[in-house]
């Protein structure tokens, strides 16, 4: 199904992504997308969340291709605005993806180019894949329970750590900077968290883990592939246990562990599952789309066929 201009097409816009280079590029993206796409209603995020609500806001408006503009982020919003309750606000209604901002493991779960005249070009002539989500149930870090949706993947361990320093004084200047600061300072500081596993209400396992990754898609951090085997669209959720490893094994197989020959290392365990949960007597921060979200205990559900989303051809 091509983009025709019959198509009522909006786009929910962080102008603080990629260090605010969004906001100050977005006059002249939003031409381009008009001379390819005909009409784009433009909705800008204001605060952390805001892309919930004004992604529910435009469907129920009628819109039917919601383009998120800026990073993983940015599309994790959208993507939760899609849903109320487990069910699409608007089944037909489409996601698309807009890559402005520092992160990109969606656009690459999806096979799609950083570029953004190719992006344009999907967004125009592109196809609908239905899509699976994962819906996680957990401890918000404000206290109390909270639910969040996930188009792509959620870790806890060393991943929520990152994610949850990754704002820091650098933010403004680089988002890449701010990443690999937050990273060096998770290395020299996180301990591992004992963690009971139980999948699909098997038996509980117990790992001293570094890392745990929940993936509909396989990738995080910007490009490392914790989950090789994801598929967006099969049902299942990628289980990656990665078991406690001291400073020298971390820099001496980090490379290898961010792979996606991930799964020949001994201290990794991969499974498969539609729901799981996860509890710890330590600190075990979540990030959800690399959005530091809350901790464990931790529940998971996937949610088949969900979302429809614009790809290339090709995927």
């Amino acid at each position: 199904m091509s983009m025709t201009p019959s198509r009522k097409i909006a786009v929910v816009v962080n102008p603080r992504s990629a260090g605010g280079k969004t906001g100050r590029r977005w006059r002249d993206v939003q031409g381009r997308l008009e001379r390819r796409l005909g009409p784009v209603t433009a909705r800008f995020t204001d605060s952390p969340g805001a892309g919930i609500g004004l992604t529910r806001e435009l469907l129920h408006e009628g819109f039917d291709l919601i383009v998120a503009a800026g990073g993983d982020g940015t599309t994790h919003e959208v993507a939760n605005g899609f849903l109320e309750d487990d069910r699409a606000v608007n089944p037909e209604a489409c996601l698309g993806i807009l890559p402005m901002g520092t992160g990109g493991d969606f656009r690459r779960a999806v096979g799609m180019s950083a570029r953004l005249d190719s992006a344009i070009e999907i967004l125009a002539a592109g196809v609908p894949q239905t899509i699976d989500l994962g819906r996680a149930t957990f401890e918000s870090l404000s206290g109390g329970r909270m639910s969040r949706y996930f188009i792509n993947l959620l870790s806890f361990g060393m991943g929520g750590d990152v994610a949850a320093r990754s704002p820091n004084l650098l933010t403004g200047l680089s988002g890449r900077a701010a990443f690999l600061w937050a990273t060096a300072q998770a290395f020299l500081n996180y301990q591992g968290s004992h963690v009971r596993l139980r999948l699909d209400g098997g038996p509980e396992q117990s790992y001293f883990v570094i890392n745990l990754a929940v993936g509909n898609g396989g990738y995080h951090g910007g490009g490392m592939h914790p989950c090789p085997l994801a598929r967006l669209d099969d049902g299942l959720l990628e289980v990656t246990v990665i078991e406690h490893l001291s400073g020298f094994e971390l820099l001496r197989d980090g490379r290898f562990l961010y792979s996606s020959n991930i799964y020949r290392h001994p201290k990794t365990h991969h499974s498969r599952a539609r729901r799981l949960t996860a509890e710890t007597d330590d600190e075990a921060k979540i990030e959800i789309d690399g959005e530091p979200l809350g901790r464990l205990p931790l529940e998971v559900v996937v949610l088949p066929r969900r979302l429809k989303v614009i790809t290339p051809p090709k995927a």
